[in-house]
């Protein structure tokens, strides 16, 4: 009941081709019902077997995919396919969860196993009762996203001991991009593939453009051309850094208390600017009795499962509210009915800047992306260019002047008429501003927690890869504007090398030495984001 009854395009090509048995190479753009375009043949498999299916059997079906957050999800639409065939048994294996009551799960029997890389290899390795010599069917889902989180070694144990026991077995590989990587694992993984292009719109339209072929996937490269669902508009803003504060805050407040009810999603790139900034708006934007409806949300990796798990069920079913995340979300989550995605922090490739806003414009429906961007970092619109995706300008001015409906922001002195209505409107910034300082300012804790955030967002940018390093350098910043972003007055004095910029930014900061810039900056992206996606 509570599936779409209408298939989309990817489920209207890949459910034959899998119940002819053959293996698949998806690749469809996100948000466009890849799940269930495997799910369902997988269960219509395992229900007409021979005698019947039962929980001795162990597991039948193993599906991979990043994120507990998406295992879950997965585990619950599995779930709801299989209720009219109780005989079998699906499970979920993820980091947070209590390893001793998963080991019992899987002595008890699970005959559809959905897990997080890490977790299954920590059990393959540990758990003696775990065994995949029946396995029918294993599904990669989200497979460039599992091989960016530097999940291909765990990916290797798990296909050494699949093809070390057990009969043939129906292999699906799912992806939303197209990377050398993806390809390798296609290599390693399918034989004889039927390869499924989903270009067009995601909707149940049957006239979207798409390709099936048996021929092997082409090698992507830098310049491959991406899809984002046919109904998102996309949107970029360029934000002075000392401005980009009252810019989300202005935002937040145009979309979720003038504009009626609207779902927002902001990616920032740490988990402690998730913390800084939900304390902060929580606290100067909600705490307002005019306000009392804004609801502020997070979700970022170092959170505890359960927190995880319940974060995302309120959003879920919520009809308005912001979360705030780092890419923990970013991925194959199915949140209904969100209306804007905004990438606070830019994306660090264009496939990740796809992965986000596939949050919203679901399986047909519509939806908004909004970028921003420093002045220093305009070219990464080329960039983005470069790929099939092109954005549209929203004015700065637009999005401050809806201060201008809210007198809480007034400024304090008295005007004259030769005032414009853009002073007037920079003027309510600065009081919005203000506010955030003084906040910031009026304790020894959310001072602290602001420096943890600048110096977080600091050692992300050194992350940036290096065909990206001419738009987002460190050397661009202007530290004392950057603390600006955090309702800091000042540039903090003596950032530690570990998350200062490469040199000096701003008066009387000392940045460290361009040895320990690259000491710093050596730290693997990767293993930082399989830390915080899994453990």
């Amino acid at each position: 009941r509570n599936l779409p009854q209408m298939k989309s395009v990817v489920q209207k090509q890949t459910i034959p081709a899998l119940l002819s048995g053959r293996d698949a190479l998806v690749r469809s753009q996100t948000g466009s019902g890849k799940t269930l375009s495997y799910a369902v043949p997988l269960v219509q498999s395992l229900q007409s077997v021979q005698p019947k299916v039962s929980r001795s059997d162990g597991p039948l079906a193993l599906v991979i995919v990043p994120t507990r957050e998406l295992a879950l999800q997965t585990f619950q639409t599995v779930q709801k396919l299989l209720k009219p065939f109780t005989w079998i048994v699906p499970g979920v294996l993820m980091g947070g969860e209590k390893r001793k009551a998963e080991k019992a799960r899987i002595r008890k029997g699970i005959n559809i196993l959905i897990s997080t890389p890490g977790r299954l290899v920590d059990h393959i390795r540990n758990t003696l009762s775990i065994a995949f010599s029946a396995v029918r069917w294993l599904v990669l889902d989200e497979a460039d996203r599992t091989l960016d989180l530097g999940f291909e070694k765990d990916l290797t144990v798990v296909l050494n001991s699949l093809n070390s026991t057990g009969p043939a077995r129906q292999n699906v590989l799912l992806s939303a991009t197209l990377t050398q990587g993806v390809t390798r694992l296609a290599d390693v993984c399918l034989k004889d593939p039927v390869s499924i292009h989903i270009s067009g719109s995601a909707s149940s339209d049957a006239t979207a453009p798409a390709a099936v072929t048996s021929d092997p996937p082409p090698l992507a490269g830098q310049s491959e051309s991406f899809v984002v669902p046919a109904a998102l508009k996309q949107f970029v803003v360029v934000v002075p850094s000392k401005l980009r504060l009252v810019c989300l805050a202005a935002f937040i407040l145009e979309k979720c208390k003038f504009s009626g009810d609207n779902k927002l999603i902001v990616f920032v790139s740490s988990c402690e600017a998730v913390e800084f900034l939900h304390s902060l708006f929580t606290a100067v934007l909600s705490e307002r009795p005019a306000n009392h409806k804004l609801r502020f949300l997070r979700l970022h990796g170092n959170m505890k499962q359960e927190e995880r798990s319940e974060v995302f069920e309120e959003f879920s079913g919520s009809g308005s509210g912001v979360l705030l995340c780092t890419d923990v979300a970013a991925r194959g989550l199915d949140l209904p009915q969100v209306t804007w995605i905004i990438q606070y922090t830019p994306p660090t490739s264009a496939a990740e800047y796809v992965h986000r806003v596939g949050r919203t414009a679901r399986i047909g429906g519509r939806g908004n992306g909004l970028l921003f961007l420093a002045p220093t970092e305009t070219a990464f619109v080329t960039e983005l260019a470069n790929h099939n995706i092109s954005l549209s300008d929203m004015k700065l001015q637009d999005l401050l002047s809806c201060l201008m409906m809210d007198d809480t922001y007034k400024g304090r002195g008295n005007y004259h008429s030769q005032v414009t209505l853009e002073q007037e409107v920079r003027e309510r910034a600065t009081v919005l501003q203000t506010d955030f300082e003084n906040f910031v300012h009026s304790n020894a804790q959310s001072l602290q927690a602001a420096k943890k955030a600048l110096q977080s967002f600091l050692r992300a940018y050194t992350t940036y890869p290096t065909h990206l390093k001419h738009i987002f350098h460190i050397r661009s910043l202007h530290l004392g504007h950057a603390a600006k972003s955090f309702g800091l007055r000042d540039a903090p004095q003596g950032l530690s090398s570990s998350s200062g910029p490469r040199g000096s930014r701003g008066p009387g900061t000392k940045g460290p030495t361009r040895k320990q810039g690259r000491k710093q900056a050596g730290s693997p992206k990767k293993k930082k984001k399989k830390q915080e996606e899994e453990e």
